[in-house]
């Protein structure tokens, strides 16, 4: 499976060495993606990852771990993914597996994700801080937790300084999605009329993502009347009447880059 991701290897190498520089080289970095939320039995939420782990590397699926470590004279960039499953893939889609993450992705080496608790272990037992994201993978949490004379420290300030920042390419994304979206809203004023329902302004600005090969940045609002006084009405499920105000907030993302527009 060939990689189509937002940036070039290049850049996510800058983003790697930029963030790794600032870390103390006794340290072990460890860097969470997002759990599946599940709506009912077996039936998930569309999956969104981690967007630390995006910035990174760019990998998008779930159950990984981006991990960094100091080897003699420079770091190592370990992602640790879900391996291939005949069974899984059944069910769930092609899976990159190890040699495709490996092969593919902007990091050194890739290993499988049931691997995660011992390799990790293996190399908390030799550092004496470990960068995490906590309460993202309960795993990680009590490896952390239970390993002796090993600190613990959160990463995201750094990261999130160095996402203040961005590159042309991250500045096309974001113009990309605030072109969508405000396609969206036009495209929901047009359509407007007395007697219309929320749900169906709702449903003309999603459609419009979905066929520009977008998603949702954040449930969409659509308030009529005196629903759009409320800060975060969300059940879009009343008719609006001759003369009343409609207010829409809404947005779309674009590899993991949002646009986010209210308009009445």
């Amino acid at each position: 499976m060939m990689a189509t991701l937002p940036f070039t290897f290049d850049e996510y190498h800058g983003r790697q060495s930029r963030f790794l520089e600032q870390i103390p080289t006794d340290s072990l970095v460890l860097i969470p993606t997002n759990p599946v939320s599940f709506r009912s039995n077996d039936t998930s939420f569309p999956y969104r990852a981690n967007s630390y782990m995006l910035y990174l590397c760019g990998w998008s699926d779930p159950e990984a771990v981006l991990m960094a470590h100091y080897n003699v004279d420079s770091w190592v960039t370990t992602l640790f993914v879900q391996p291939r499953d005949t069974k899984a893939e059944i069910w769930t889609g092609c899976r990159v597996g190890t040699e495709g993450a490996a092969s593919e992705w902007p990091v050194h080496e890739a290993c499988s994700i049931i691997d995660l608790k011992d390799i990790v272990g293996t190399h908390l037992s030799a550092c004496k801080q470990a960068y995490l994201i906590q309460g993202v993978n309960s795993t990680l949490d009590e490896l952390v937790s239970s390993a002796v004379d090993t600190d613990s420290a959160d990463p995201t300030s750094i990261l999130d300084e160095m996402r203040v920042r961005k590159s042309e390419r991250e500045i096309q994304l974001m113009l990309k999605s605030a072109d969508i979206a405000s396609a969206a809203h036009v495209a929901a004023i047009r359509k407007g009329c007395a007697g219309i329902g929320e749900w169906q302004i709702q449903s003309v600005i999603e459609a419009h993502f979905t066929a520009s090969k977008s998603c949702c940045s954040y449930s969409s609002i659509v308030g009529g009347g005196d629903n759009a006084t409320i800060l975060h009405y969300n059940s879009n499920d009343n008719e609006i009447s001759d003369g009343e105000l409609v207010l829409v907030d809404a947005g779309c993302e674009v590899s993991g880059y949002a646009s986010d527009i209210t308009r009445t």
